[in-house]
């Protein structure tokens, strides 16, 4: 079923491809098409996406009107691949790519397996020539397997890890604030290195087929403002929203006024994006207050003080927003920022300080990680056997670590499987 649902959304843009490329179409016969294949498009993920929200909204604000509500299971990677067959359909639209003739060359760009279920998206215009003209080397081969081993190694030696600590201080009744804080920031190392590890999974997967997929994160705990850290984060589903959604609606050329505007519809809907909850709304419409205050006079006060300033007024409001993002519920939302500032005390309780003490070291590491000096400090090294060595003995450490860790735990899945 899940196949079949993939292989419709195929074959709705392949055709609308197809019929936006043909020569000798009028204006008006263009335009509908293409709002008939955006309809199609958006209506299969809303169904299988929203439905359910929607009629228990619905109930909420209208309780007389007893709406059934449906319980549709979400077809995995539905978000992603119909985000990228969009991409497809509008750029055929706008005449910036060429129609696709070939129904196989289209279904291998939809259906890529590396990059299928989470990210990253893969607009056409980025593949478009590699899916003709693609050229596998044992160079690209070699790099694809160190990036996989990389992103392997963030997921199953990091997040997963950082998922056990946060389990365990949410599960404890004497964490206090002290505990809350560190609880959440295990959260935010695990679902940067859950989703980048993914994504470099993803990319090393493809390079070793020859694809060369855009990078999706560019150290984003490194930044020094909300805009800052939204073009290092995620960043294809960014660029799609700017292509496809913001840039039409104007973007910045219609004056201030407009331009808010603007940003709050994109965040309205990539808060919506990520899921069928009100939690995930409210976590984009957090981002993109912030945002707007930062175009209209944030980001002029933060230019004129010190570094570390900037940085740390940025990582406060991205924890503060993992937790909208994690908690679905809102009762146990608001429970969790009462605990964080103080609700249930501020220290924490000797069990859970022998548990944060055993993780400190896994704690540290994850924040150096998530910071380029170790590249930087591999780039300086500038004798080649040197880095040879580095490479190849990192991977078979990696793939060691890797797979002792794998052997011994349970099944982990992705978080972002489930968006």
């Amino acid at each position: 079923m899940l196949v079949v649902l993939m292989m419709v959304s195929v074959l709705i843009n392949y055709v609308a491809g197809i019929l936006l490329g043909a020569k000798r179409q009028k204006k008006g016969q263009r335009k509908l098409i293409f709002v008939l294949a955006i309809i199609l498009n958006l209506g299969l993920l809303g169904f299988f996406k929203y439905v359910g929200f929607i009629g228990e909204t619905l109930n909420f604000v209208l309780p007389f009107l007893n709406i059934p509500v449906l319980q549709v299971s979400l077809p995995i990677g539905i978000s992603f691949y119909t985000f990228q067959t969009m991409s497809y359909t509008i750029d055929v639209y706008r005449n910036t790519v060429k129609m696709q003739k070939n129904f196989i060359s289209f279904g291998t760009y939809v259906s890529l397996f590396p990059q299928l279920i989470a990210g990253p998206i893969v607009r056409y215009s980025d593949v478009a020539e590699q899916l003709i003209h693609r050229r596998e080397t044992l160079e690209q081969f070699t790099d694809g397997v160190k990036i996989f081993l990389v992103g392997l190694s963030k997921k199953v030696l990091l997040a997963n890890q950082m998922d056990i600590l946060w389990g365990m201080i949410q599960q404890s009744p004497s964490a206090g604030a002290l505990g809350a804080w560190v609880g959440i920031l295990a959260y935010t190392f695990q679902i940067y290195f859950d989703f980048s590890g993914y994504s470099d999974m993803a990319i090393g997967l493809g390079k070793m087929f020859g694809f060369e997929f855009m990078k999706n994160f560019d150290y984003p705990y490194i930044s020094k403002s909300i805009t800052e850290f939204w073009r290092r984060w995620h960043i294809s589903l960014g660029t799609w929203f700017r292509e496809y959604v913001y840039i039409p609606l104007g973007g910045n050329r219609k004056g201030l006024g407009r331009q808010i505007i603007n940003l709050a519809v994109v965040w309205f809907l990539t808060g919506l994006w990520h899921g069928a909850s009100w939690n995930f709304i409210l976590w984009g419409v957090y981002f993109g207050v912030i945002l707007v205050m930062e175009k209209m006079f944030l980001l002029k006060l933060l230019k004129k003080l010190p570094a570390f300033v900037g940085h740390l007024y940025s990582l406060i409001l991205i924890v503060l927003g993992w937790v909208l993002f994690y908690f679905e519920d809102m009762g146990k939302m608001g429970a969790f920022f009462a605990k964080l500032f103080g609700s249930e005390g501020f220290m924490m309780s000797g069990d859970i300080v022998h548990v944060v003490i055993a993780y400190l070291p896994l704690l540290a590491a994850a924040a150096v990680i998530s910071t380029p000096l170790f590249k930087v400090l591999y780039h300086k090294i500038k004798v080649k056997p040197v880095q040879y060595i580095l490479d190849n003995a990192g991977c078979v450490l990696a793939l060691l670590l890797c797979t002792a860790s794998l052997a011994s735990s349970a099944y982990n899945p992705f978080l972002y499987f489930k968006f």
